[in-house]
């Protein structure tokens, strides 16, 4: 069967693969399953930014009313205060229209369980099976679904946030902070939590725009300069750039220095261990070696995942965790809710800065530090398979590889780093993830291994 479903809900180029006909679908497809369980649902619908939201958002809606589920639009919001939504008022499932930081021609569908997870695989198989067989469950004409509004969601989500850190302590330090939204969705919450919080803020791209006139959504060095020479310029504490649905946000310390994804998991997974005195942590296997030693410093324990924040989540819950996240800026905060949330990193790190009183780059500079190197390779997606294989083969002659994991793709420990090969599962290329101490080295192991994988593309 031809799967709709990525790592993060489905996504396209509008008009193009990402169209009404298929949204309409996914919404009697979902609307279908929903009905074998719960007598008459009750869904969230939410959008980011996206010029298309309107249309995808009509269409889905439009398919969930025809099979006799009720839908509350919620608006214009982040993928996360969707999330929080759902769980907090109990609604039976969720959907945000949002292709996170793809360019603007993308959109997507991001559905949501009725505990504000991501949905499983199991569950977006189910949908799809629905979808292509069109074995719809269609209500008769009596039995619609109402369709209503409710304003009420940021709100809500902003004071569930403030709920969780000390504000009187942020509050206090009257922090500055330079904060670009990317005109994204996290123009609606931001602002206004740092402003709740105490802070002065200087705001960048803080204005919802589909188009996204101000810099590309994903939050990149290259894509945040603006970010980065305001935040010296005006002498501010830090600055946060956010991705296109604000589930992730990125750090630029007071000097200007771009805080990678993994240094900032890191920074607040060593103050949440800390103040939980251990405890069991989740992350991908692509997350640096930083987290683990800061994480075991304060007694606590990882469990490495599969790449994809749903999965990170899953785990995290199943295991009770008390923290996780990825590496690309998206933390997660059990105590609050199982997904990527932008808003509570933000209040997390003012909460850290407002109670250990020293600046950002000082509390990154106590973080281990790595050389991580990342490339790709073309490859066709019928090869991935067998040159998996053959890689498996290959390591079985190799000395220096000390230890290997195959939670996903095939990541070899090395006395000095550690290199991770694995299939991408939504392009046709190989990702090649290498980390070591030395820079050289790193390059050494990157350029051996890229290499290895070409020419096993030959035999394969």
């Amino acid at each position: 069967m031809t799967r709709l479903f990525g790592t993060n809900g489905i996504r396209g180029v509008v008009n193009q693969d990402m169209n009404s006909a298929l949204a309409l679908g996914i919404g009697q497809a979902w609307g279908t399953y929903l009905k074998k369980t719960v007598p008459r649902p009750k869904c969230a619908i939410g959008t980011d930014a996206r010029l298309s939201n309107h249309m995808l958002k009509s269409a889905v809606t439009a398919g969930f009313l025809s099979t006799g589920c009720d839908v509350v639009d919620v608006g214009l919001v982040p993928t996360p205060t969707l999330q929080y939504t759902i769980k907090e008022k109990r609604f039976d499932a969720g959907v945000i229209i949002t292709a996170s930081h793809n360019p603007p021609q993308f959109n997507g569908i991001k559905g949501t369980a009725h505990d504000g997870t991501e949905l499983t695989k199991d569950v977006e198989e189910a949908i799809e099976h629905i979808y292509f067989s069109e074995q719809f469950a269609l209500s008769d004409w009596d039995q619609v679904g109402n369709y209503s509004t409710w304003d009420g969601a940021i709100e809500l989500y902003i004071e569930g946030i403030l709920s969780m850190v000390d504000v009187a302590s942020i509050k206090k330090q009257r922090f500055h902070v330079v904060l670009d939204c990317g005109n994204g969705a996290g123009c609606l919450v931001a602002p206004v939590l740092l402003k709740k919080l105490g802070c002065v803020v200087t705001e960048l791209n803080c204005e919802p725009d589909g188009t996204f006139p101000g810099r590309h959504s994903e939050p990149l060095p290259e894509n945040l300069t603006l970010l980065i020479e305001k935040v010296p310029e005006i002498h501010a504490s830090f600055g946060v750039g956010l991705d296109g649905d604000a589930d992730r946000a990125i750090f630029v310390d007071e000097n200007g220095s771009y805080i990678w994804g993994d240094k900032s998991l890191s920074l607040v997974g060593k103050y949440i261990t800390r103040k939980t005195k251990g405890g069991i942590t989740v992350t991908p296997v692509t997350t640096s070696t930083c987290f683990e030693d800061v994480v075991h410093q304060n007694n606590g324990s990882i469990i490495y995942t599969k790449v994809g924040s749903p999965i990170v989540a899953g785990v995290m819950k199943q295991n009770h965790a008390v923290f996780g996240g990825e590496e690309n800026g998206g933390l997660i905060f059990p105590a609050f809710q199982y997904c990527r949330d932008s808003a509570m990193s933000l209040a997390t790190l003012l909460e850290i800065l407002a109670r250990e009183k020293r600046p950002l780059s000082e509390l990154i500079s106590e973080i281990p530090s790595y050389e991580m190197l990342k490339t790709k390779i073309v490859c066709p997606n019928e090869k991935k398979e067998r040159i998996m294989n053959l890689l498996a083969e290959e390591m079985r002659n190799h000395h220096d590889i000390i230890d290997i994991d195959r939670t996903d793709g095939l990541k070899l420990y090395m006395t000095d780093g550690w290199v991770l090969m694995r299939p991408s599962g939504t392009e046709p290329i190989f990702r090649v993830y290498v980390e070591a101490k030395e820079k050289n080295k790193a390059e050494q192991i990157a350029t051996f291994y890229k290499h290895l994988v070409e020419a096993l593309m030959q035999r394969a």
